[in-house]
């Protein structure tokens, strides 16, 4: 069951030293961290109902992670009885519930509460918040935890809106719609469709799996763990903790695909997968033409048997467009469906522009990232003072926890920086962001497999990759630990006169 919201929105603080906007597990990471640095002045505002992020929202069947459960949990918060190696997206959302509870973050949470607009009061050293329902913020700090997961893609097909039946994305799933017996049409062949299509297969009177680009899928070791392993993990905690190690270890070997040979092993592994399919045909309509690591890798034992099932057809031949009683191919079929199902992911390249965020000399972020999202470390953008960032562009590696857990430390330094030396704010170097992005890309370029193209979600509308991070967490954990004051500008509280009160008009 979703949680309630424990906080009424009512209570949302007219000012506030630190804004958090997300409460999934960036979030909630932020206010355990800030609470622990000494800065209890936060507040953390989430547009859903309760705690999760990314949990919370993508609830359809059969949704789960690709990074094993004791890896992708945070380092001081362990817990010892997952029971799976990978776990779902209900006992994950249950995790990061448990860690703001006993942790004592749900007090600093206003639910139902979706940010609409950031706007920097230059005068002011400040920067004033609309929500949605019109109440305002005013905040010295903001920390964006909105992710890259955040903004829904809606395929552009020619008469989505005429469709009769009911239909919704994999991210808004219909928990009261039943799909027993119902026609679906399922557009998109990625993670979510991976995950989903095998879950719902065996009640539909009718599958269409809409295929526009085959994906390696790997089987996924995914054995539950036993009593007799769980009481291990419970009553000897340094198994837990060394089962995190080996996880680690093995991500930070591969996340980089520069092993050649890896690359093969994994390739061969899909095609392996692939051969469970019983009609060649299919299977060859099934296997890519691209190699192993250009595209997000996925994982599954239950996709490639589904298309053995009477009731499953692959649509590999396009979408000409949607009518009434359901989608017409190329060519001109009409494939009829009850239910569409859209499996079409997100807009991952947004960012923080997802939202209307404008900065010093009144320039939007999404002008400022014209040619694609763009930060220094990942984490802060030039001309957007006191603003920091998780999970934000070219951070996409590894498990995502470890990565929010060392940014986080990050921006709680920054943040220690500005209430200890009483600064009014401080901005990244433009020159310093520059020189980062230079090396990144150039890094980024030496990884051989993201240059394919593939047509993955990698890349900005420009061409440039902005979500995958070519560095290992060890690598990236380096950058981030070393001192870089000289990087930022900054100004001095005593100089800004304007007091921090919130706006009435």
């Amino acid at each position: 069951m979703n949680q309630p919201a424990t906080t009424p929105a009512e209570s949302l603080p007219e000012t506030v030293t630190v804004l958090i906007i997300g409460a999934g597990p960036g979030g909630i990471c932020a206010g355990i961290q800030l609470e622990r640095a000494g800065v209890r002045d936060f507040v953390i505002v989430e547009k859903a109902g309760g705690v999760g992020g990314t949990w919370w929202h993508n609830r359809y069947p059969g949704a789960e992670c690709d990074v094993q459960s004791h890896l992708y949990s945070f380092s001081f918060a362990p817990k010892a009885d997952w029971t799976r190696p990978y776990a779902g997206q209900v006992e994950i959302r249950e995790y990061v519930e448990h860690v703001a509870r006993t942790h004592g973050i749900l007090p600093y949470c206003r639910f139902n509460q979706e940010v609409q607009s950031l706007r920097w009061d230059e005068p002011a050293a400040l920067w004033r918040i609309r929500m949605a329902d019109g109440r305002r913020v005013v905040a010295r700090t903001v920390i964006s935890a909105i992710g890259m997961f955040n903004d829904i893609a809606v395929p552009d097909l020619p008469g989505l809106d005429d469709f009769a039946g009911t239909m919704f994305h994999t991210a808004c799933w219909q928990d009261g719609h039943d799909l027993a017996d119902r026609r679906v049409a399922l557009i998109g062949s990625a993670a979510s469709a991976v995950q989903t299509a095998p879950e719902i297969a065996p009640i539909v009177a009718q599958l269409d799996l809409y295929q526009r680009t085959p994906q390696w899928v790997l089987p996924k070791q995914d054995t539950p763990f036993t009593e007799a392993e769980l009481e291990n993990f419970r009553a000897h905690p340094e198994a837990e903790r060394a089962l995190r190690d080996e996880i680690y270890r093995r991500l930070e070997a591969a996340v980089l695909f520069q092993d050649a040979q890896m690359l093969v092993e994994a390739e061969m592994a899909a095609r392996r997968n692939i051969e469970h399919v019983d009609d060649p045909a299919l299977r060859e309509r099934l296997t890519p033409d691209w190699h192993y690591g250009c595209r997000r890798p996925l994982l599954s034992n239950k996709y490639y048997p589904m298309f053995n099932r009477g009731n499953v057809r692959l649509i590999d031949q396009g979408i000409e467009r949607i009518v009434a009683e359901g989608v017409i191919v190329a060519g001109g079929e009409l494939r009829p469906a009850d239910t569409i199902i859209l499996a079409t992911g997100f807009e991952t390249t947004r960012y923080l522009a997802a939202l209307d965020v404008t900065g010093r000399d009144a320039v939007r972020i999404r002008d400022a990232w014209r040619d694609g999202a763009v930060a220094y470390r990942g984490i802060t953008t030039a001309g957007f003072p006191n603003l920091f960032m998780l999970y934000g562009p070219n951070t996409n590696n590894n498990s995502l926890i470890t990565m929010l857990e060392l940014e986080v430390d990050y921006v709680v330094r920054q943040i220690r920086r500005i209430e200890d030396e009483q600064l009014a704010w401080v901005d990244v170097q433009p020159a310093a962001m520059t020189a980062y992005n230079e090396t990144l890309q150039q890094d980024i370029a030496c990884i051989s497999v993201w240059g394919s193209d593939c047509r993955g979600y990698y890349r900005a509308p420009s061409g440039r990759i902005v979500t995958q991070c070519p560095y290992t967490m060890t690598m990236y954990e380096a950058i981030l630990t070393a001192p870089d004051p000289q990087n930022y500008e900054s100004v001095a509280r005593r100089s800004v006169t304007t007091s921090m009160r919130s706006p009435r008009s």
